[in-house]
Formats: structure tokens, sequence, C-alpha cells
């Protein structure tokens, strides 16, 4: 079952994959985007993108803990089960590592910006 289906099957929608679409880009670039930059600098590795992988892994485990809480735990169970759940793990680790290289390059050129502006008259 493709996430944004479980998603709407989840809030009761059965036949509404667009409201499943919508809250999944929306949780994904809104809350886990803006999650991660206010959390960024507190995260425990040196790069980057290893910081988007443990943000992004972190990210699954609280939406394995909601789908067992909230939603139907029997989504792993089947010949689908371990294949599922590690499935959902690669793609978060795909998605830390986009989503901590695409930060991490857009905080190197802020930074090289505000480097280059070292000095500068105020425009106003």
């Amino acid at each position: 079952m493709a996430f944004p289906a479980f998603i709407a099957e989840t809030l009761g929608l059965h036949d509404n994959l667009m409201v499943g679409w919508l809250v999944h880009l929306a949780i994904g670039v809104l809350v886990l985007g803006g999650g991660f930059g206010f959390l960024y600098a507190k995260l425990p590795t040196s790069t980057a993108a290893t910081r988007g992988i443990v943000y992004a892994v972190g990210a699954f485990t609280v939406l394995l803990v909601g789908i067992f809480m909230v939603g139907d735990p029997r989504i792993f169970a089947g010949s689908d089960g371990f294949g599922t759940v590690g499935w959902m793990l690669m793609t978060h680790a795909i998605f830390g590592i986009v989503l901590g290289s695409v930060y991490g390059i857009l905080m190197a050129r802020e930074k090289r910006e505000l480097r280059a502006m070292v000095g500068a008259a105020p425009a106003h």
C-alpha cells in the first residue's frame, strides 16, 4: 500500500488519494523540512548528509510508533512485513541524505555571501 493511500485510510478517507498525497507532502516538506532546520545544530554527527540521515531515521521511528499507536499495525503483517519496514527505512535514509545535502549546500552559500558582505556599506 502506498503511503498516501495509508494516510487516507488512517484518516477515514478510503478512496481519497489526493488528501493522502497533500498530507504526505505537507508533512515531508513543511514539518520535516522545518524541523530539520530547527534541530540541525543539535544533531550528533558532523556532516550535513549524515545529520539528515539521523534526522530522517528518527522521523521514521516516530512514524512507526505513530502507526502502531494510531493506525493499523497489520500493515506490516503477512508477506510484506519486514520488506515494508526495510523499504521505508531505506527511503527515509535517502530522504535524509537529500535533505541534509541540500541544506548544507544552501547554508554554505549563505555563509559565503555573508563573508563577501563584511565591511560593506549599508544599502539605506
